[in-house]
């Protein structure tokens, strides 16, 4: 996965150990720079009719949707995704931000959350990208998840996405 990696945190480590972490109680305590990978598919795109419509003319159209995204891996469940972008379809330049809420497990540990993400194409690249964990939004087993991630779309059009998060 060519996923790269962030900086180091300053905060103890957790190992990873079949999928589960261990070594950090979970009452009061930091479960640190745990990284979940994972694979998703877009199960459904659709474009909202008579939203995002203006009498702005810029040279990029800009248009919302819905999406449904399906995740396997250590990333398992679902998303509801409203996505916006300004983007030429033709040229496959522009930019999108979107809103996912996520259902699921990560590395075993179950529960929702949300999360942003943004990126800029200039055809073949990803440029400019944004990936954040939204703050206080995770219920159940990751209640109090925080953290960023990343998306790559690979040369053979697998989707990869991995959360770098921790838990407290």
């Amino acid at each position: 996965m060519s996923i790269g990696r962030p900086a180091e945190r300053s905060i103890a480590m957790c190992e990873l150990r079949s999928g589960a972490c261990v070594g950090a109680g979970r009452a009061g305590s930091i479960i640190a720079n745990v990284e979940a990978d994972g694979t998703f598919e877009v199960a459904s795109f659709v474009p909202a009719v008579g939203v995002g419509g203006s009498d702005i003319v810029t040279a990029l159209p800009v248009g919302v949707a819905t999406m449904e995204k399906r995740y396997a891996g250590g990333v398992e469940g679902r998303s509801a995704t409203l996505f916006t972008s300004a983007f030429d379809q033709a040229a496959g330049v522009g930019t999108y931000i979107a809103m996912e809420s996520f259902q699921g497990s990560l590395n075993g540990v179950a529960g929702s959350f949300n999360f942003v993400h943004s990126a800029t194409t200039c055809g073949t690249d990803r440029s400019e990208e944004f990936f954040l964990i939204v703050a206080s939004s995770g219920t159940g087993g990751l209640a109090g998840i925080r953290g960023a991630g990343r998306m790559v779309v690979e040369t053979d059009g697998a989707h990869r996405i991995r959360f770098d998060y921790e838990l407290t």
